[in-house]
């Protein structure tokens, strides 16, 4: 494992320990997890939200650009329970008139960047 690898994967292991009580919050700490094991140099609190974006400008540039999940089955499925996928037809159905799934998704994605941020902090006050 190389030395970068060994800081995000505390982090991953950080992250995997948050407890999720919904799907929304399942779904926010996927996303996290998968921003980690996407980051190919180790995060810090200064290179963290250019390092996760990968060149888009926010999350719903990142979003749109397809950096993450495309179909709106997939988000639906993501972040819904049960019951609200069914009410929404797995997707087929936007979460809401103020919202397409790839805002959910971007709004998702920004939860998960703040919660690898409070993982970063906690694990720079357990260091220090």
């Amino acid at each position: 494992m190389k030395a970068e690898n060994k800081a995000n994967q505390a982090l991953l292991d950080t992250i995997a320990k948050i407890p999720a009580t919904g799907a929304w919050q399942r779904g926010v700490n996927t996303y996290a997890l998968e921003l980690v094991e996407q980051a190919e140099v180790p995060l810090t609190l200064e290179n963290l939200r250019e390092t996760l974006l990968n060149g888009a400008a926010d999350w719903g540039q990142y979003s749109y650009g397809g950096c993450s999940l495309i179909y709106d089955t997939d988000i639906a499925e993501r972040l819904c329970s049960p019951s609200k996928l069914k009410r929404k037809r797995g997707g087929e159905l936007q979460p809401s008139t103020r919202e397409t799934w790839l805002d959910c998704q971007a709004r998702a994605l920004w939860q998960a960047e703040a919660m690898i941020k409070r993982a970063l902090r906690q694990a720079e006050l357990v260091a220090a």
